[in-house]
């Protein structure tokens, strides 16, 4: 998908202080959200997380594992928001290829894939009644 332009720059409004304060940053995460979600992996990862739980009903598993699921798939969110983020500033910072820019990705994308792999160990464990 490709990622709306911006036209003209945009002023940063004033900071609002206490409950409107509170308003204000859900609207931020609620952007961010959707922001996330043109991210291709992260739409991987929703349907490997509904596959997740459909295994996990069919296996009939204890509510502990449920409750690491979800901070695993929460963790992994978070941690895919971030990697987006050096994305973006990256490309936006070092238009052209550079080997800076390269490792920041890189870096990003590697912690990605260590929630990923411990994700899937802690499925896996579960599924085979190890834990």
């Amino acid at each position: 998908m490709e990622l709306p332009k911006r036209a003209e720059p945009r002023t940063v409004p004033p900071r609002r202080r206490g409950l409107l304060h509170v308003i204000d940053a859900t609207g931020y995460s609620i952007a961010g959200l959707r922001r996330l979600w043109l991210e291709a992996a992260v739409r991987l990862e929703f349907a490997a997380a509904a596959i997740v739980m459909l295994a996990f009903l069919w296996r009939g598993v204890d509510a502990w594992h449920w409750f690491v699921a979800g901070a695993l798939l929460a963790t992994l969110l978070a941690v895919e928001a971030l990697n987006t983020a050096i994305e973006v500033l990256t490309d936006h910072l070092s238009p052209e290829w550079s080997q800076m820019a390269k490792d920041a990705k890189d870096l990003g994308s590697l912690a990605v894939g260590l929630i990923v792999v411990l994700a899937c160990i802690f499925v896996g464990l579960v599924m085979t009644r190890v834990i």
